[in-house]
């Protein structure tokens, strides 16, 4: 497949999302139960330790996660998530989150995602919850 959505609700999702934007976030793949997301640190993105800010870090996880989690025409939303931070990531790094599905029963889903630098350092893991929802799709 040439298209790096599987679905159109994935396209339609990140195209509304002005956060991942703004951080310059950028879609390699969107699949159901799926998602290859990245994004390179920049020097605005540091900490007061010089490192990545963490919840920046986390921020390109949930947005992989989202991508992942929403594959039919109900929201899906992150309802909870657990970080572990490994490993620093610095300005210039290109960080690479992959999201995938573990379980699905009913509304409920549970997602790991890992956070790593092109040469493979993990810098994060993540396990996340997901509750879909009765809203409509904008």
């Amino acid at each position: 497949m040439d298209d790096v959505y599987a679905t159109a609700h994935g396209r339609r999702m990140i195209e509304a999302d002005a956060a991942s934007a703004a951080l310059g976030m950028r879609v390699l793949r969107a699949e159901p139960g799926r998602a290859v997301v990245r994004m390179t640190v920049s020097g605005e993105m540091l900490n007061g330790f010089a490192v990545a800010h963490g919840g920046l870090v986390f921020a390109l996880a949930d947005t992989a996660l989202a991508l992942a989690c929403n594959e039919t025409d109900a929201v899906t939303l992150v309802a909870g998530a657990d970080i572990a931070f490994l490993s620093p990531a610095r300005a210039g790094d290109e960080l690479e989150a992959v999201a995938e599905r573990r379980t699905v029963e009913g509304r409920s889903g549970l997602y790991d995602v890992r956070v790593s630098t092109a040469d493979g350092r993990v810098i994060a893991e993540v396990r996340g919850r997901t509750r879909t929802t009765g809203m409509p799709r904008p």
